[in-house]
């Protein structure tokens, strides 16, 4: 881009990024609906306005301009994915799909790269440790995908395409009634894809076909919701030796929610819920596949100025794999109880919880946290939040290739400090500081070619943000500096940086809108290597055609830079993208 070119956007976008309304409800953070702004630990939201302007592919792609997380991607769409949240590894994040656990119990993380915008309203982030709401794997925080409801009705649809052979296609469509709703969307991706290794110039493509249905039922007081996800396809990829395999993947979540009010100032909320995470090879007899059947049970009540909240969890697992001639076959049950207050009175907030895990392998964990915040004045918030989490190792963890049937679960101590001051009424600064220390990391030892516990990992962060909200124009600024270290050598964690910078930038001119992407991010150690330090920068824009047609498009890495998240894999070069949008409402 050269200094006109530059200045043009400059002037396009600076006179007027779209973030989370200050009057927000999110419930990810305490279990409960809350104000956004009330709140003491800090969470984002991600709207579906904001996600209709990214154009992005997939959750990996709509998380990567998030401050505080970093993404490990192994090449392309569909290529493996790690989200490494404020410097903790990436089985240290829970991701939740309508409140439903998505971890599978053979290989960690989440399948964020399976997961189409398409079929979601809503992405909430918990920064900060909450296993004494969730349990297991939520050291490093919480991600919750809230897929799209009904509102008042609509029915939408869309084809594209762009580089790399990728076609796209999509249809939508919800209703709501006085006695109910319901809705589905069916979402379809096919690319040809690019060389995703370094070392060698074979193209890998993936296609994925994704379908959300679900439906509601006010009965008498009580509304009984039933949600089904679920994406299908194939992944093609790259071994050790350079040999094109390519693989079928499931994942799904199906859940019933019983919700009704006991009394003026109580509730409860039923939750049964299946989830299932298959990955079958094809060029083996080599697979992987986990299915968790779950039960979780709340009740909450208002008395004076306590919001309380206290509940049963429930879960049976079963994993099982198959790999280079060997597996398991494992089946792990997990039962829970937990407490949980939000407390209000006048200047001061607080929040407490705690929750006592009974793991049929590893024994009973009890984990907490313990928040404070106080408004100094109407301006300026000053908070505190300490935390105890804990992870369980997955059934590959221990039985799986390089596999410790000895290792112990990963236990971490959090402390947060924060501040929040209002500049102006459109102006606000907030500065985060963050420290976690985690006993038995999980890591894997290539002098045994082994996973075992090292003795302690210390992660240090600071993060300073700036926000705008004007009529036309939004932006959001973050810079984070982070250290995640083996306290033993102080050698760093993996693919993680210690320096980076997000910049976000919406305008809106009459009925269209461009957004603007921006990435810094430092080097990242590797096996055996150093990856140096890049900037992605996306252009977005949605044009509006007529009252019903619109024109989306996105170009990706503007600048064509080369980088690497992970080696010896690359990432896209520049890329456009066209999407052609009907909508009724």
């Amino acid at each position: 881009m050269n200094a006109l070119q530059g200045t043009f956007l400059a002037a396009l976008l600076l006179p007027t990024i779209s973030l989370a309304n200050n009057d927000d409800i999110v419930v990810t953070g305490t279990r409960s609906e809350r104000a956004i702004e009330d709140l003491i630990v800090p969470v984002s939201v991600i709207n579906r306005q904001q996600i209709e302007l990214s154009a992005a592919s997939d959750l990996a792609e709509l998380l990567r301009f998030e401050a505080g997380l970093d993404i490990g991607r192994n090449g392309g769409p569909g290529q493996p994915t790690s989200v490494f949240l404020r410097g903790t590894e990436s089985n240290h994040t829970l991701l939740l799909i309508d409140g439903v656990r998505a971890n599978p119990g053979t290989i960690g993380g989440g399948a964020f790269q399976n997961i189409s915008p398409e079929v979601i309203q809503r992405v909430e982030i918990v920064k900060g440790g909450r296993s004494s709401l969730y349990g297991t794997d939520a050291i490093g925080g919480v991600i919750n995908v809230i897929t799209r409801s009904a509102g008042d009705g609509y029915a939408e649809a869309g084809a594209g395409g762009g580089s790399f052979g990728t076609r796209t296609a999509y249809t939508s469509f919800a209703a709501s009634g006085q006695k109910g709703e319901f809705g589905a969307t069916i979402d379809w991706q096919d690319t040809d894809g690019y060389a995703i290794r370094t070392d060698s110039p074979v193209e890998r493509g993936y296609d994925n076909l994704s379908a959300n249905l679900y439906g509601s039922r006010r009965i008498g007081n009580a509304t009984l919701t039933a949600r089904h996800w679920r994406a299908t396809g194939n992944s093609e990829y790259l071994d050790y030796f350079l040999t094109p395999l390519d693989q079928d993947y499931r994942n799904e979540t199906s859940s019933l929610e019983l919700a009704n009010p006991l009394g003026e100032n109580s509730s409860s909320k039923l939750l049964v819920s299946y989830m299932v995470d298959d990955i079958a090879q094809n060029q083996s007899p080599d697979f992987v596949i986990s299915k968790r059947l779950g039960v979780d049970w709340q009740v909450s009540t208002v008395v004076a100025n306590h919001n309380l909240a206290a509940g049963v969890y429930a879960t049976n697992e079963s994993a099982e794999s198959l790999s280079f001639g060997s597996g398991f076959d494992m089946d792990t049950e997990t039962r829970a109880v937990f407490m949980h207050d939000s407390i209000e009175a006048g200047r001061h907030r607080v929040f407490l919880a705690g929750r006592y895990t009974d793991h049929d392998t590893f024994g009973n964990e009890f984990t907490w946290n313990a928040e404070y915040a106080l408004d100094v004045n109407e301006r300026l918030t000053l908070s505190a939040g300490l935390g105890h989490a804990f992870r369980a190792p997955d059934a590959t963890d221990r039985f799986g290739f390089g596999g410790n049937a000895d290792l112990q679960p990963e236990v971490a101590d959090e402390v947060q400090l924060g501040a929040r001051f209002a500049v102006s009424e459109r102006h606000t600064l907030h500065f985060d500081l963050y420290q976690n220390d985690i006993e038995d990391l999980i890591e894997f030892d290539f002098t045994s070619f082994t996973l075992q516990n090292i003795n302690k990992a210390e992660l240090r962060g600071a993060q300073l943000g700036w926000a705008y909200t004007g009529e036309q124009f939004d932006a959001r600024v973050d810079v984070i500096s982070q250290t995640a270290e083996n306290a033993a050598d102080g050698s760093r964690l993996l693919r993680r940086p210690e320096r980076s910078m997000t910049i976000n930038l919406r305008r809106r001119i009459g009925e269209h809108a461009i957004g603007l992407s921006l990435l810094a991010s430092g080097d990242r150690e590797d096996i055996a290597s150093t990856l140096p330090g890049y900037m992605l920068l996306n252009l977005t824009g949605q044009f509006t055609i007529s009252r019903n047609w619109q024109t989306n498009l996105k170009i990706e890495n503007l600048f064509d830079k080369q980088y690497q998240t992970a080696a010896p894999y690359r990432m896209s070069e520049r890329g456009a993208f066209l999407e052609l949008k009907y909508r009724w409402k």
